[in-house]
């Protein structure tokens, strides 16, 4: 597809320092600082399989490999796991055995294509692996099942099948180390369940399925607890605990989790952050998917004798892989913030020049996420070259860690580059004043030029870069910081979720009002940005003050709807079936803010919206 390739204004071109004007009012200028995105995965590597399926994964696995498993009319079949010297056993023609296959650390990737090829794998992820595996013909949609972290064409691990995928061959049973299978595979990619170590596998096949923290089977992916697929391609094994599904697809659906900037600039600290993690746990956002606990600026100190970045011993006295550990410890991930230019935008040590030292560094602690901002650029450098530098940098290190690009503006060559992207300024706590408003940044992410003064790309704006693994980022939340009503707190947290945004909250979430808690943890709404298409929503109405917003989810004719008011009155806004693009002249309604379910609608829905607020649907074709 053709990349946006539109005006970029000159400020934000040159080297310097550079930090939101406006932000000027809630923090010293000293303090000011872009937020830290949580790098996302866990301890584990992957090497690229060849023929054969070669697959070597991370965690507690030694000398795991796949020493066979291709064959004439067959599958090829890769495994990690957590078994000491585990290895497959040869297969022969259109057989496939698997030893100590593990769907918790270390899997394999889907099945054969068409006659037998065997699927490589590559990159790598959480648990020790990353699979890309499982063609549309042969690792799941005529016939492949995922079983206890192993995707098959046509073969359940320990059992056989007559051939890869061949019309009506099925598997009884198999049996992996740490699960059985009890449902093989036949055209069209069916299982009848099964179950895998770490959760049950239902649904596999074809359409997808869900499994909790297990297995999940299909050509059109499935739901994953931990950590989702991606449509279009068996899932092979395990989530990958940070954010990698088995897919291999790092930042499979845009980021959750919590930044430290908005709130409290400069002033982070190891007890804050420890205290936050707790919090994101008991009160509940852990639950509805929340994982990265996000340090920004000024956690970095200097750089010892040999050039490596040390942190705040006044702030961090344990060091950050102490504290790393510490979050993990709560099922959470933590992240980071650097900055491509010589200093920070706080005026600490960026990373130019130190771009392999330290992404080692944060690899070493167990950092899962890395936001990369703007500021003090050095004379004659490269924007994009840096970038790329530090991009490469992360990869090398062979721990998946989140990319978030912080260069306040969207360049045609970042969807390559990082898992994420801001796409405009800094954000405030306001919601109409300036270019650092809510709905400025609504304008810029979700919209184009041609329908909103002063958005800044040109039609049909940024949605079509985003997708499963890549994102626009309009910028942190402000949901509970004060400055605006929840009315227009749960506005802001419906547009981003349709925009399918990252959802990093920026409150003090271990004192939040019981309003603040349900907008950030509804789950319904959640679910929208969440969804495995990674489809962006946008605009569809003629009107851009009383506004419908729609956004394709997963499932036949399955919508998400936000009816948006701009106006300073409350307002009838109606949507239209037809205007969605579907067939169906009757669909259910879903009230995602209500919880309730409406019945029934023929032709369209029609809602009484307030002032600066939003009805938001889940509406399915009848």
């Amino acid at each position: 597809m053709k990349l946006y390739q539109g005006r970029i204004p000159q400020r934000r071109q040159g080297g310097g320092s550079r930090r939101p004007e406006s932000l000027w009012r809630r923090v010293p200028l000293a303090f000011l600082a872009s937020a830290v995105l949580a790098l996302g995965c866990s301890n584990g590597t992957s090497t690229d399989g060849g023929t054969g399926g070669v697959q070597t994964t991370g965690g507690s696995a030694t000398t795991s490999a796949v020493t066979g498993g291709s064959a004439p009319g067959g599958t090829s079949q890769a495994t990690g796991g957590s078994a000491t010297g585990g290895a497959t056993t040869s297969g022969s023609a259109g057989t496939t055995q698997v030893t100590s296959a593990s769907a918790t650390a270390g899997s394999a990737t889907g099945g054969s294509a068409s006659g037998g090829t065997p699927q490589t794998t590559g990159g790598a992820s959480a648990g020790g692996f990353s699979s890309t595996g499982g063609a549309a013909t042969g690792g799941g949609a005529t016939g492949g099942s995922v079983t206890g972290g192993n995707a098959t064409g046509g073969s359940a691990t320990g059992g056989s099948a007559t051939g890869g995928g061949t019309t009506s061959s099925t598997s009884t049973g198999g049996r992996t180390s740490g699960g059985s299978v009890t449902g093989g595979s036949a055209t069209g990619g069916t299982s009848a369940g099964g179950r895998a170590s770490g959760g049950s596998v239902t649904d596999g096949g074809a359409t997808g399925g869900r499994a909790a923290g297990g297995a999940t089977g299909g050509a059109s992916g499935g739901t994953v607890l931990g950590g989702t697929t991606s449509a279009g391609g068996v899932s092979g094994g395990t989530t990958a605990s940070a954010g990698t599904t088995a897919s291999g697809i790092l930042a499979a659906t845009p980021p959750m989790g919590w930044n430290s900037w908005n709130k409290f600039g400069g002033g982070v600290t190891d007890t804050l952050v420890r205290g936050i993690a707790d919090a994101m746990v008991s009160s509940g956002m852990q639950a509805v998917g929340y994982q990265y606990i996000n340090i920004d600026d000024m956690w970095q100190s200097s750089r010892d004798a040999s050039g490596n970045i040390v942190p705040n011993a006044s702030k961090f006295p344990n060091g950050m892989k102490a504290l790393a550990d510490y979050v993990h410890s709560k099922g959470l991930k933590l992240g980071l913030y650097s900055d491509r230019g010589t200093k920070t935008c706080a005026g600490v040590p960026g990373s130019y020049s130190y771009e392999t030292k330290d992404a080692q560094s944060y690899a070493s602690w167990g950092v899962d996420y890395l936001k990369y901002d703007n500021c003090n650029t050095a004379a004659g450098s490269n924007m994009q070259t840096d970038y790329t530098n530090m991009a490469n940098a992360l990869k090398a290190t062979g721990r998946p860690i989140v990319f978030s690009i912080c260069a306040w503006w969207f360049y045609n060559w970042e969807p390559t580059t990082g898992q994420l992207w801001r796409t405009g300024t800094d954000i405030t706590d306001t919601w109409d004043t300036d270019s650092h408003s809510v709905i400025a940044l609504i304008n810029n992410n979700g919209g184009w030029s041609g329908r909103y003064s002063g958005a800044s790309y040109g039609s049909p704006g940024l949605a079509q870069y985003a997708g499963p693994g890549h994102w626009n980022d309009p910028d942190m939340l402000e949901v509970g910081n004060g400055g605006m009503t929840d009315t227009e707190y749960q506005s802001h947290f419906s547009l981003w979720a349709i925009m399918a945004a990252p959802l990093i909250a920026g409150n003090d979430i271990r004192s939040m009002s019981a309003a603040t808690k349900n907008i950030l943890t509804n789950a319904d709404v959640i679910a929208v940005d969440q969804d495995l298409l990674g489809i962006q929503g946008k605009p569809i109405s003629t009107s851009t003050t009383l506004e419908v917003w729609s956004k394709k989810l997963s499932g036949n004719q399955t919508y998400a709807v936000v009816l948006f008011n701009r106006t300073t009155a409350s307002a009838s806004i109606t949507v239209t079936w037809a205007s969605l693009g579907m067939t169906a002249t009757s669909a259910t309604v879903r009230d995602l803010w209500s919880h309730t379910d409406l019945g029934p609608t023929a032709t369209q829905y029609a809602a009484s919206v307030p002032s600066h607020g939003v009805v938001m649907l889940k509406v399915v074709g009848n």
